[in-house]
């Protein structure tokens, strides 16, 4: 099953093209409902403490809301996922999270690695980037209308590294870490092909928005 998760902040709904099939699972995170509405996308459950909407929900027959307390120990955006994998997720889109505050941001970012612990195929998008990881693996990333690819060692060391169907492709190569040297690459074609043989890497598209 795939579940959609909308967070909080801002988001670019003309860049944002998804269509949840029937029995998906979609979940707004606090102010994420928000979110939902701007992508006129109908919820299944409401999840948080409320403190970004600043309300509690107001949500039709059949919405399902869950409120915990602010006094907790993890994000809403956490719980949400934590809600989708308990309900059998195989799958998780993630719509914001990526824009505002820089903490939210990161913590965000770290939900990929642990779904990725999981076996869980997810993916963070707000319409002006898209994130995804990618750890001893690889794949086949189409060309879309995000501009930019980008390879981001989240490892030490990531040994092996390639992506071919670029501007600049890699063949064979380390990716530091602290050297972040993979950044901008163009895809050229229809698609690309990126693996990493050894180590985790955040794959990253991006547009400019003018």
């Amino acid at each position: 099953m795939k579940s959609y998760i909308l967070t909080g902040g801002v988001i670019h709904p003309d860049n944002i093209h998804i269509t949840p099939a029937e029995g998906d699972l979609i979940i707004a995170a606090d102010s994420g409902l928000n979110n939902a509405k701007v992508l006129n996308l109908t919820v299944n459950v409401v999840v948080g403490d409320y403190d970004s909407l600043g309300h509690t929900p107001e949500v039709d027959a059949g919405v399902e809301v869950i409120t915990v307390s602010t006094e907790k120990d993890v994000t809403d955006t956490q719980l949400a996922v934590e809600l989708a994998l308990a309900r059998g997720s195989t799958e998780i889109i993630i719509i914001g999270g990526l824009g505002g505050r820089l903490d939210h941001t990161l913590s965000n970012l770290a939900i990929l690695e642990d779904l990725a612990d999981k076996r869980v195929r997810a993916v963070i998008e707000d319409g002006q980037n898209r994130v995804r990881l990618l750890r001893n693996d690889s794949t086949i990333l189409p060309r879309s209308g995000y501009t930019y690819v980008s390879l981001l060692a989240l490892d030490p060391l990531c040994k092996g590294v390639e992506i071919e169907g670029v501007k600049y492709p890699l063949k064979g190569a380390k990716l530091e870490r602290k050297f972040q040297y993979a950044v901008s690459n163009e895809i050229t074609g229809n698609c690309c092909f990126i693996s990493v043989r050894k180590g985790s890497l955040l794959i990253v598209e991006s547009r400019d928005l003018t």
